[in-house]
């Protein structure tokens, strides 16, 4: 014995006095958003602090003076998420309750697959499922859920639980020779059959109908499971999924299907009208799946002025959440919820080494069949820790804060002459781009205004002066620019100054051009 054992903090306080003074110094070097000069200039300021020599030396140079140098590196070529300038991706400034709630799982360095390395962090992760679905609108006591890696993971969870769902209902319903009641969170629901694959015909892979302007995980995720028919159902012009257009991709697929809608698109923070697609859904003639990916809409529920936008949530079959959004935690923080235990049965495993069937029925309770990895750490710690911190009137304020800047946004937007937004204010998301005066119509003015879009935002970026967004928008699909505005300590007159920078760098590179 060695009586109370290595105390991993002895050696922690010194060095984290080290890492802090490395941040601050980091900062003060890169004195901005991100790094100024490029990709080529970051990658040799990476390089220099990495070298002379090779990356694995023979003898090191030290805790203190490796910890130091690299961290002051890391810092200085980093995008800062808070600072207010830096607003282009659904990337969060981390609460510091958080972050040091995160360096505690980080040195004890649990895992959850099974009961011995996570005592207390099994525990956790049931208690904040269970708080995050009643959040949803789900029963607690019957919820079901885990902490993935983000929205990626969890789309992908709910399209392999809803694949053997829906693919084990069509099974029966052959069996059986007839159509069967469904049961929808354990209500009656109404009577399956399979259509044309209930008549003798190959089922073949289950169809997956998902917004155009849905998540790319969900065309990957379906891929790697071979689902191969992914449909993508007709967006509005606020970009949420046309209810009339599913209904029609519904009647073309009267076999088992499996639905994606939005509650925060990526690239407009559209919600699409999830009560409406739950009950077309739901009414379905055979058997069907409904996953809403809510990684960056789900963060609303915590306001109560913006949750009832979600509303139709808790209908869903399965929800993505994700709390390094509008949660404000380190990544990784995602959320996968279903209302029951319908489905999970398909990632049910029984290892000798982890969750020996005595051992669970002692109460050794194994989380092992509740993700799609085995190694997996308590990151529930810091949502738990966020929770009884802030609590929920507190995170609502900084969703509304964060709101509050995206309308004022817009509205600064729409009073500039030379902007123009492209999408309304849903969440925290503004699309717009730049249009300078005097553009006309035409394939070779939208070519151009495309170009215009996209310089600037790299001008801005190798300047080192703004991170903003880029993605495309409208029937053309154009270029446009993205604020996501996740800060809620930046100011209107943040928000303002940074499309002023915007405008005024068009302006510039228009000038630049002019002969």
């Amino acid at each position: 014995m060695t009586g109370p054992g290595h105390r991993p903090a002895d050696d922690l306080r010194a060095l984290l006095r080290v890492t802090l003074d490395a941040l601050d110094a980091g900062r003060r070097d890169r004195s901005g958003p991100l790094p100024a000069g490029g990709p080529a200039a970051v990658r040799q300021a990476t390089l220099d602090a990495l070298g002379p020599g090779p990356l694995l030396p023979r003898t090191g140079d030290g805790e203190a003076a490796a910890l130091g140098a690299l961290t002051r590196m890391l810092t200085a070529g980093s995008a800062d998420p808070a600072d207010p300038f830096c607003a282009a991706h659904l990337h969060c400034p981390p609460l510091a309750v958080a972050v040091a709630a995160d360096l505690a799982v980080s040195t004890l360095n649990p895992s959850l697959d099974s009961w011995d390395q996570a005592p207390a962090g099994t525990t956790v992760e049931l208690e904040v499922v269970a708080a995050l679905a009643e959040l949803v609108g789900f029963d607690p006591a019957h919820a079901v859920g885990t902490v993935t890696t983000g929205g990626t993971e969890s789309n992908l969870m709910g399209l392999l639980l809803g694949s053997h769902t829906t693919g084990q209902a069509a099974v029966r319903s052959r069996a059986r020779g007839r159509s069967g009641p469904r049961a929808h969170h354990g209500r009656p629901g109404p009577r399956a059959h399979l259509g044309r694959a209930g008549r003798g015909g190959s089922t073949g892979p289950v169809p997956v109908l998902c917004s155009a302007a849905g998540h790319h995980s969900v065309r990957r995720g379906a891929e790697l499971l071979g689902l191969t028919k992914v449909v993508a159902v007709a967006v509005d012009t606020a970009y949420r999924m046309d209810v009339q257009a599913l209904r029609a991709a519904l009647a073309r697929h009267d076999g088992p299907v499996l639905v994606v809608a939005t509650a925060g698109t990526t690239d407009a923070g559209a919600i699409d009208p999830l009560a409406e697609i739950a009950d077309l859904v739901h009414s379905h003639p055979a058997p069907s799946w409904l996953h809403v990916d809510a990684a960056h809409g789900g963060g609303a529920l915590f306001s109560r002025r913006l949750a009832g936008r979600l509303t139709g949530l808790d209908q869903a079959d399965s929800v993505a959440l994700d709390l390094h959004k509008l949660g404000w935690q380190p990544a990784p923080a995602g959320i996968f919820l279903t209302p029951s235990r319908r489905g999970w049965s398909r990632l049910e495993a029984e290892i000798a080494y982890l969750n020996p069937a005595d051992e669970t029925t002692a109460g050794y309770t194994s989380l092992l069949g509740r993700s799609l990895r085995t190694t997996r750490r308590p990151d529930a710690f810091k949502i738990a820790v966020t929770f009884r911190a802030l609590g929920r009137e507190r995170l609502g304020a900084m969703v509304d804060a964060c709101h509050d800047l995206a309308e004022h946004a817009a509205r600064v937007i729409a009073d500039h002459p030379r902007l123009e937004l492209a999408a309304p204010v849903t969440l925290s998301t503004v699309l717009f781009r730049y249009v300078p005066a005097g553009t006309g119509a035409g394939t070779e003015e939208g070519t151009r205004l495309d170009r215009l879009n996209a310089a600037i935002r790299s001008r801005l970026l190798d300047d080192g002066a703004a991170v903003v967004g880029r993605t495309t928008a409208g029937p053309e699909a154009a270029v446009h620019l993205k604020l996501t505005l996740l800060n809620p300590a930046a100011t209107a007159a943040d928000v303002s100054a940074l499309l002023a920078l915007v405008a005024a760098t068009g302006d510039r590179i228009v000038a630049e051009a002019q002969p």
